[in-house]
């Protein structure tokens, strides 16, 4: 649950920042911030995830998964009190500067942590949850706003903008109890420790576990053969063979696209979208983006991440581009309807649609932004190759931070047209380049990339089949 929530601290964000355009006091007291003004309240934050991403890398390679952790909980606490207390626009922008930068210290180690933490058979759900408490995060943002927008005073901000160190807050209490990577400790010699974690956790404390020797066999081998053609620190590891290539070519897809999808409208400007269709109220605004938000969290978790070893990664990501072209389409054509003959129903029509698309975007890009990321690449590269997707996607992000409200402004729901082609292009991406993953091991999905595929240890290992171990010792 501690890096799990590290996901959360990221969806804070983009909710607060929602929900805060919405007030009153909040626009007032910034002087009504519009345009590259309003884009660089929110681009500063991506901004400085891209500067830290380099340095963090470094650290969890070098240092282990949990110490950048702690390193970024104090530090986002710490920045979301200078946020909260802003007295002008300079500090409120530096405050969030510094948010993004130590944000990154949490969000890159943690789906690698979890991902090497899991137990084999529930590594491709649990894995894939991280990134659906995004929506846990931006649930507590949207409602947070929607309960302090009566507050007259510069409060109605300030409380949301304090809470957004709460659930680092409550991370840095549990993150004493977390363990370490075992593919971490054997990488850096330390067996016996990476052992023990395996007994204890994968093995409920069974020393003579088929299951610890056959991890710890694989895991070994593995890192040893990577060491032997991978450089340690090296960035040209990632395009180095031609199974990194495209593996890296794959994170550069799922990294822009998470963000230039047409998702990026929705998720910082969701006043902008619904100012375009004749829904201005305050309260109704907050709203809708409060239930957006739990709806999301919804379909996330229970259509998207507990479906990925049911459906398969690639089945969820083509299904995902098919739903969200056809729901764009229907969007901007409907906008175009209500800008016409401005009619209230179309307008709510507008806003189902809305929903609708974010039940496309949910079931694959939500829970396999970093989980599919961090299956494809080996463990060598592992932490590298996060890092790609997450500077590519914030690159993204920065990009449609100063973009989006600019082109909102000036050509309205034709800017939608944009993103109708570019989902287009998305789908035969997906098509021809993304692999399936599902029913292997981290180490064995190597062999996708590399053309040694060989029989998945949930599908036939003899006696140390893994989905059945724990039966055959006698622990049901």
């Amino acid at each position: 649950m501690v890096p799990l929530l590290s996901s959360a601290s990221l969806g804070y964000d983009g909710s607060m920042m929602n929900g805060l355009q919405t007030l009153p006091q909040w626009k007032t007291f910034f002087g009504n911030p519009e345009g590259a003004i309003l884009g660089m309240m929110n681009a500063v934050y991506p901004m400085g995830k891209v500067v830290a991403l380099f340095l963090v890398t470094y650290i969890s390679d070098r240092f282990g998964r949990k110490l950048p952790c702690f390193i970024g909980l104090v530090a986002c606490i710490g920045f979301a009190i200078m946020q909260g207390l802003a007295q002008n626009l300079s500090t409120f922008v530096t405050a969030r500067a510094f948010l993004g930068f130590f944000t990154s210290f949490i969000s890159q180690p943690s789906p690698v942590l979890i991902a090497e933490l899991a137990y084999p058979t529930q590594r491709g759900k649990v894995t894939a949850l991280y990134n659906t408490f995004f929506y846990f995060g931006a649930i507590f943002a949207a409602w947070s706003t929607f309960g302090t927008f009566k507050i007259q005073s510069t409060w109605s901000w300030r409380i949301p903008s304090l809470l957004q160190g709460a659930i680092p807050a409550f991370q840095l209490l549990g993150l004493y109890f977390v363990p370490e990577s075992p593919r971490y400790l054997v990488s850096r010699g330390r067996q016996e420790q990476a052992r023990k974690f395996f007994v204890e956790y994968h093995a409920g404390g069974d020393v003579s576990s088929p299951l610890v020797k056959f991890e710890m066999d694989e895991i070994e081998h593995a890192i040893t053969e990577e060491a032997q053609v991978l450089s340690a620190t090296s960035w040209i590891d990632l395009i180095r063979t031609p199974a990194n290539r495209k593996r890296t070519f794959i994170a550069l897809i799922i990294g822009w696209f998470s963000q230039w999808n047409g998702v990026s409208v929705v998720s910082y400007y969701l006043v902008l979208v619904l100012n375009t269709i004749g829904i201005t109220d305050v309260k109704d605004q907050t709203l809708i983006n409060g239930l957006l938000q739990i709806f999301n969290w919804l379909v996330a978790t229970f259509c998207g991440a507990l479906m990925v070893d049911c459906l398969g990664r690639r089945t969820l990501f083509l299904l995902s581009g098919v739903g969200m072209l056809c729901s764009y389409i229907v969007w901007t054509g409907l906008t175009s309807a209500f800008v016409t003959g401005h009619s209230e129903g179309m307008g709510r029509a507008v806003v189902a649609f809305i929903f609708i698309y974010y039940f496309f975007y949910d079931i694959a890009w939500t829970p396999m932004l970093q989980a599919y990321t961090v299956e494809i690449y080996p463990y060598t590269l592992r932490g590298r190759g996060l890092s790609f997707t997450l500077i590519t996607s914030f690159v993204g992000l920065i990009v449609g931070n100063q973009v989006n409200p600019i082109a909102m402004k000036e050509i309205g729901w034709r800017y939608y047209i944009v993103f109708c082609c570019l989902l287009t292009f998305l789908l035969i991406l997906v098509w021809f380049f993304f692999p399936e993953t599902k029913g292997h091991t981290l180490e064995e999905i190597r062999d996708v990339f590399e053309g040694k595929l060989e029989p998945s240890v949930t599908e036939k290992k003899g006696d140390i089949e893994v989905g059945h171990v724990e039966e055959r010792s006698g622990k049901s």
